[in-house]
Parts: structure tokens; sequence; C-alpha cells
């Protein structure tokens, strides 16, 4: 597979092993050590100058004769003709999750600088750099590493690209980053930091909303340290910050979503036929929970959460609470349910407002992600939303108040799933993303919230992609749309022929008849099935 990136310069990322995807070492030594590539001195160095990818097979695809559309040469991307209108979506593509690793070097630091000239010469405006808090306050509270993450911000300004930078406060499974190493310790002798649920089992992927404002990070409070990561962001990166950083998102919870952690599987299976459960049962929230309820001279209400709920990974109906005319629809079901998302919307006010007031002085815009939670929406009590903090209903809408938090930060709102249909789920969960999606952008649209889109799982073909161009032209409600992300699948030719004309289809660019691929040359045996899943940051 070539891309012709600058002048006659290719990169040839040669043969590519489904089960390895690794590039030919010969082939990329000899391209790499050209001077039109810049040397890598003057950044950190990963290990690695591949992206690898997991699948069961190891069927080896024979690429070398496919031509990646995108990279075009010098000459021939001097034909394109840019017909974008101004109120056009801008287009991102994230960068991997494991970007900057560990050990705080930067992984296939080469790769990633050839696929940043392949976006930038194929009209894609920008790229999204999660940084995770696990990574950058690795050590020690208030001991920053950034060194990696500001190489990474430089080499995105000298391609011309723009940067949206994802802070991450909660930890990944794949790849695997974990929380601070400080804050795990002190999570081995205060388990309370963390969400529970009625089993007791602790959730330590993030901090559990209950801690916000109680001081048990060293004496501090956790809103107290974000704000120091913040800040401490905000000063390193102050040279990029209104030119190439044009945007910040800020982590709300699991995955980075305003949302508790209902679901505990590492990877969330839109066919699950359960709802998830609850997490109010550490320490701090049961005390919030007792307080509240004795406040309202109902101090039964407070022991514990909903007795009648089923299981992870049960069916909704197989308990009381969610079923029609039950525990949900009772006096007490609107008293658990409205404490139970009320503390999720205080929690993303909290953050927001600092985040806000942080950046405010910076040309850059502010955004937090909330959850599609589309499984069991077609029913009358959206259980799969009430348990992650949505008090979403038949009979009332949970996204008015979280979207007037938004709107009174002068936050963004990023929406994951742009890519999903109600076509594709099974019918047993009674799913759909399409009527969710339209609900929460017609209460963006009500509170003047810009709407920032993103695909939710790692999957191409056209079918993808005219799903998402429909949902980013609906009524104009998306401002940016960030496909989420680059490594061996992206541009494999399963998905990157794809995205290519999603780009140009989008940008409605006009390109000489030379430029469009031949069919002699594309052959290219067929990739296996892959697991494809989230990714989120």
């Amino acid at each position: 597979m070539e891309i012709s990136v600058i002048g006659n310069s290719q990169v040839n990322f040669g043969k590519i092993n489904v089960g390895f995807c690794s590039f030919s070492k010969n082939l990329n030594r000899k391209i790499y050590n050209s001077k039109n590539y810049p040397k890598t001195s003057n950044f950190c160095q990963g290990q690695n100058m591949v992206w690898h990818a997991k699948s069961s097979s190891g069927v080896t695809l024979k690429a070398s004769n496919i031509r990646a559309e995108a990279a075009l040469t010098s000459e021939k991307a001097s034909k394109i003709t840019r017909t974008r209108p101004i109120d056009a979506v801008k287009l991102y593509v994230g960068l991997p999750l494991d970007t900057v690793s560990n050990s705080a070097t930067i992984n296939n630091a080469r790769a990633i600088a050839v696929g940043l000239k392949a976006l930038k010469l194929l009209g894609v405006d920008g790229v999204e750099l999660p940084v995770w808090w696990g990574i950058a306050e690795k050590q020690a509270m208030g001991k920053y590493d950034w060194t990696c993450y500001l190489a990474l911000a430089e080499m995105v300004r000298k391609t011309g690209l723009k940067l949206h930078i994802s802070l991450c406060f909660h930890a990944s499974n794949e790849p695997k980053i974990r929380l601070p190493k400080w804050v795990s310790q002190i999570g081995e002798s205060q388990p309370d930091i963390y969400f529970a649920d009625r089993a007791g089992q602790p959730y330590k992927d993030c901090l559990s909303l209950s801690v916000d404002d109680l001081p048990v990070l060293d004496g501090k409070t956790p809103i107290e340290v974000y704000m120091g990561f913040f800040e401490s962001f905000k000063s390193s990166f102050s040279a990029f910050m209104g030119s190439t950083i044009t945007g910040i998102s800020i982590g709300l919870g699991p995955d980075g979503e305003l949302r508790y952690p209902s679901q505990r599987q590492s990877v969330k299976d839109s066919s699950q036929l359960g709802a998830g459960e609850f997490q109010c049962y550490d320490k701090n929230m049961l005390t919030n929970l007792k307080q509240h309820a004795e406040t309202l001279g109902n101090p039964l209400w407070g022991l514990g959460g909903p007795h009648d709920t089923p299981g992870y990974d049960q069916s909704p109906n197989s308990n009381g609470f969610f079923a029609d005319g039950g525990s949900w629809e009772t006096p007490y079901g609107d008293f658990f349910l409205s404490w139970y998302s009320s503390q999720l919307v205080s929690h993303g006010d909290r953050i927001l407002s600092r985040a806000a007031e942080t950046f405010k002085d910076v040309s850059v815009s502010v955004s937090g992600k909330v959850p599609l939670m589309y499984s069991w929406y077609r029913t009358r009590s959206h259980p799969s939303e009430l348990t992650a903090g949505v008090y979403n209903t038949v009979n009332r809408d949970g996204y008015e108040a979280i979207t007037e938090i938004f709107s009174r930060n002068s936050c963004n709102i990023i929406l994951p799933g742009m890519d999903l249909s109600d076509d594709h789920q099974p019918n047993e969960s009674r799913s759909s993303p399409e009527l969710l999606l339209a609900q929460i952008m017609s209460s963006c649209r009500k509170h003047g919230v810009e709407v920032s889109g993103q695909n939710s799982l790692v999957s191409g073909g056209p079918k993808v992609m005219e799903q998402i161009k429909k949902n980013l032209l609906e009524e104009n409600a998306v401002d940016l749309f960030t496909y989420q992300r680059m490594g061996a699948y992206f541009f494999s030719p399963d998905n990157f022929p794809s995205f290519t004309q999603f780009v140009r289809n989008l940008k409605q660019l006009n390109l000489h008849s030379d430029d469009l691929p031949q069919k002699d040359d594309e052959t290219a045996d067929s990739l296996p099935d892959m697991d494809l899943h989230r990714q989120v940051a």
C-alpha cells in the first residue's frame, strides 16, 4: 500500500499481517531515513514503528499494490478544488489511545507522523489526542510530565493540522492505562473513593463523584486536583492555545462520559440484554442518600438503593423496578431516580464550571461527552439510561438538566454513536440509537449548545459512512465530527477507501479523474472478521 505524502517521497506500509499488523521493516527503514521526513530526535521516541491490532486469525493481507487515496502527491493535490461552505462540519481524526505509553514514550512516532501528513492532504481539519491523568501525573500529585504530549502538539502544528485535546481522568482497559499510581495507592486503603455496586464491588477506573469535594487525595479534594491539572496543562501548552489547540474536552466519568459505570463490562456489548446496575453503594453515596431521604421526611427511603432491580446481565423485565407499572413509576422511584441523576448533573456542573473558568481567557472551546445509552430506549422506563444516571423516561426528558449545565458553562456536548442505525440493533433489546440521538440534539438546539459528534464502533464501509453523513448534515446540528481512530484498521483496505470517500463527500472536493483509484491498482485478499468494538478516550 503506497501513501505518497509530499513530493515524490513515498511511504510504503508494505505487507500488513492482520494478526500482527506490522509494516515491512526494510521498507520502513529506507523510507523513514528520507530527508523529507522529520527527524524523531526532536520528540520522544517509541520503540515500535507500527500499530498492532489483535485478531484471532493471523491471516496475512497482501496490500502492496493498494493505493491509498488520501496520500496524493503535491502535483495531484494541486488539482483539488475546495467548495466547502462556511458552515461545513469540521472533521477530525482521533489519534491512538496509547499514542503516549505508560512509560512516557510516543508509540509508533514515525507512523503517526506519516498518518498526519496523509490526513492533512486528504483535507481533514485536525486530530484529537487523549491526554491521560494516569500518565501525565503518574508518580506524585502535582508532578506533571508533559514532554511527549508537547512533542505531539509540535508535530501536529508542523503538519498544519488543528488539535483537540481530551483530558482523561479515567482508566482504560484497552490499552491498559491506569489511574495515577499515587491515586491507586490511596484507593487500596480507602476503597470508598471508587463507585460501588450493590454487591460492594468497587469500580477502579475512575473516582466516585461522591468524593468530589472531600479531601481524600492526600488532603486535597479531587476537584482541587483536577484544577491543578487544568492549570498546569494551560501553562505548559500556552504556545499552542488558540492556534494549534482549538478545543479541550474534559473527562466527566467512565470512558470520559457524564454517567455512572452502570455497565461493568470492559467493552460494552450493544447486544447484551442487561440494563446495568445502579452505582450508589459506596460509603459516601449512601450517606448522601440517607441525608437526602431524612431531609424529605422519608428516612426509610434512604437505607439503600432499590431492592427490586435486576443484575447486570438480566433482562430489565426480570424484576419489578423497570417493568411497566413498576417501582420506577411510584413516588419512591421518582425520589430515588431524581436524587441519583441530580448527583450526576451536579458533578458535571462542578467540573465543567472549573474547566470553563480556567480556559476562559484562551481561544479554545471546552466540551464534555454525554453517553448514548440506547439499549431499551423503546421501552417506557428506559432502564439503561436510568442506571447510567440519566432520568429519561417516556414521561420525563432527562437531557434537559444536562444540556442546561453545558449551556450555563458555555461548553459543547460531544455525542458518540453517529455511526449507529436502528436497522442493526437486536430486536430483543428494543434499542434505538437514532431516536436517542435525535432527542439529545433537539435539547441541545433548544439550549443553544453546540454538538460535536463521534462514531462509537471501530468499523467502516459505505453504509456506516452514509449513516455518519446523514447525522452530520441533518439540520446542521453538528459543528465538528471526530472519527475514532487512527491505527492499523483505520488505514486498512476495509476502512480507508470508505473514509476517503466520506471526506470527499463531506468536504465537497472535486478531484481530477487521474486522482481516482484504478481497479487494477486494488488487489487484496479479504480481511478476516475483526473484533470491532468501542474506542473511547
